[in-house]
């Protein structure tokens, strides 16, 4: 198998500039992750491992936050053989808006596309709670984080792992020397 940053390198999926990510921070480098996941042979290669990871685990569903989360879940659910969800967000924080069919109880794998400051794996694993679920792990395609979110005692698997160092606006070099900022998903500038 080709490696991962080959994958992501010839997708296209790396992009390197003055990006707003989702969290509001700032950062030279993006994952424009919907560039591999367009790519049906190449997710199921990148949520193989996830799959894998937790496959003697006793998992019931699988769930993922919108909007990557839901290709995610889906692929790493049909490589289980398990059912899956995905959680949308609302004022009040994630939930489950599509008439689900949940189970009353049982375990939860929790996936992701990419993890910088892990809020929507949060979001997520509080609403799972909510619902009466257990969070049993935690599987992401991409952790960009500086340092690994603090998700108590669920584990995390990461299929790839890269340090890209992210900045608040304040401290933000690319800011000082006057780079456009772009928040992707629309190529607007901000």
């Amino acid at each position: 198998m080709e490696s991962i940053e080959t994958i992501l390198k010839k997708t296209g999926a790396i992009k390197e500039g003055h990006f707003l990510l989702t969290s509001g921070l700032h950062s030279g480098v993006y994952f424009e992750k919907f560039r591999l996941l367009q790519h049906p042979e190449y997710t199921e290669k990148l949520c193989e491992p996830i799959a894998n990871f937790y496959k003697n685990e006793d998992i019931d569903l699988v769930v993922g936050p919108t909007l990557g989360g839901v290709i995610i879940a889906y692929e790493v659910a049909r490589l289980l053989g398990k059912p899956c969800a995905f959680a949308e967000k609302t004022q009040n924080g994630r939930n489950f808006l599509r008439d689900f069919d949940l189970p009353k109880s049982g375990n939860v794998l929790v996936v992701d596309d990419v993890l910088t400051t892990g809020g929507s794996i949060k979001e997520v694993l509080e609403l799972v709670k909510k619902c009466g679920l257990t969070p049993i792990g935690i599987g992401v395609l991409i952790e960009r984080s500086e340092k690994t979110p603090d998700f108590g005692n669920i584990p995390l698997f990461s299929v790839y792992r890269v340090e890209v160092k992210n900045y608040t606006k304040e401290e933000c070099p690319l800011c000082k020397k006057g780079i456009p900022l772009v928040k992707p998903g629309g190529k607007s500038h901000v």
